[in-house]
């Protein structure tokens, strides 16, 4: 009876249900977060208004994605030492992922490749540190779906950020090398998935790249280049070799999130003091040189916007206000929905393909 009452106040409140394990199967698409508290993780179904938590144990939770059927979820467990895994949506046949000798090392920033079988990850490894100027060794790192042991990608062992291209045939990350003057300072680079080819993307005097960004056609990537802290400008370059950057905004701003309209016509950013706002607004960027930015269209109660992130098919945009997640269809022509958690990490959806978890295998 005590559960029954929780879970209606729950419904009444935020108009969604938590889930149990007699839960109906959840329906696409699937929104995954982890909350504030970092304990557990939601998969919110935004057909049936239902909510599942997922949760494996006392220790910090962090949703990276899914695997390419929608029929897993892709996490971290732990802080300083944090590790991969996968668990079905139901937080059952939960898998550890990285077979890696010692015990020190730790796993972040992990993305799934699009219609592949291979993670990215930045696989950390801070018994290094007397080797490498103070700075933990950061290396990209793939990973069979299944598991197994890393293949390392890495030059310098000072490397981020990685994110597949749309075809899941090229990875985009920034690498740190230590500039004449001293200073530590990331360029964008992007390297072939069989890791055989690999190719410098920007090379700024000094400054550093941060959020690579491949768009959705594979066209284009967007990024941050910052020449000194707390002094973001989104600039894009063309997903090839040899291709030249382009600035698209000027002004100074702190950067917080950086996205992709679904169709590739606009860069959609989470940034403070712009056009002399100072908290954090979504605004869209669109592809020329100094064009001016422009406010997405959210209810304009809602403030300090950020971590947006659009689903698959383009019909849903999440994003977090003051902490709290919300939302609303793309267009920004319906309501907007609370889902009642205050989410800690950016967002994701499960994948294009999904249709359901009706139809995953046993």
């Amino acid at each position: 009876m005590r559960r029954l009452f929780l879970l209606c106040l729950l419904f009444t409140l935020t108009g969604f249900a938590p889930g149990f394990p007699d839960d109906p199967p959840l329906a696409a698409p699937i929104l995954a977060a982890d909350v504030a508290e970092s304990d557990y993780i939601s998969l919110f179904d935004l057909t049936s208004g239902t909510r599942r938590d997922l949760t494996f144990g006392r220790t910090v939770h962090r949703v990276w994605d899914f695997t390419p059927d929608g029929c897993r979820v892709i996490f971290t467990l732990g802080n300083t030492r944090a590790r991969l895994f996968s668990a079905r949506l139901d937080g059952s046949d939960l898998r550890e992922l990285v077979s890696f000798p010692g015990e020190s090392w730790s796993v972040w920033d992990a993305h799934m490749q699009p219609n592949g079988r291979l993670i990215a990850f930045t696989l950390i490894e801070p018994e290094s540190v007397s080797a490498n100027a103070g700075i933990p060794r950061h290396r990209i790192a793939l990973i069979d779906v299944n598991g197994g042991e890393p293949v390392f990608l890495s030059i310098t062992g000072d490397e981020h950020t990685p994110r597949w291209s749309a075809d899941g045939a090229w990875i985009i990350y920034v690498s740190y090398e230590t500039s004449p003057t001293g200073s530590r300072e990331a360029d964008l680079w992007m390297v072939s998935a069989d890791g055989v080819n690999k190719y410098r993307m920007t090379a700024f005097e000094a400054g550093s790249v941060s959020m690579p960004r491949p768009s959705p056609d594979g066209d284009l990537i967007g990024f941050v280049y910052s020449p000194s802290p707390n002094n973001d400008q989104v600039w894009m370059i063309g997903a090839q070799p040899d291709a030249l950057p382009t600035q698209l905004t000027f002004q100074t701003a702190l950067a917080l999130e950086l996205v992709w309209l679904p169709d590739s016509t606009a860069l959609i950013a989470a940034a403070r003091d712009v056009q002399g706002i100072a908290e954090n607004r979504l605004w869209r960027i669109a592809l020329a040189a100094g064009a001016a930015e422009t406010q997405l269209a959210v209810d304009p109660a809602l403030t300090y916007l950020d971590y947006p992130a659009f689903s698959a098919e383009g019909q849903w945009l999440a994003f977090r206000s003051a902490y709290s997640l919300y939302v609303t269809d793309a267009a920004q022509t319906g309501a907007v929905q609370a889902l009642g958690n205050q989410a800690n990490t950016p967002p994701v959806w499960s994948p294009g393909g999904f249709a359901g978890e009706a139809t995953c295998a046993d």
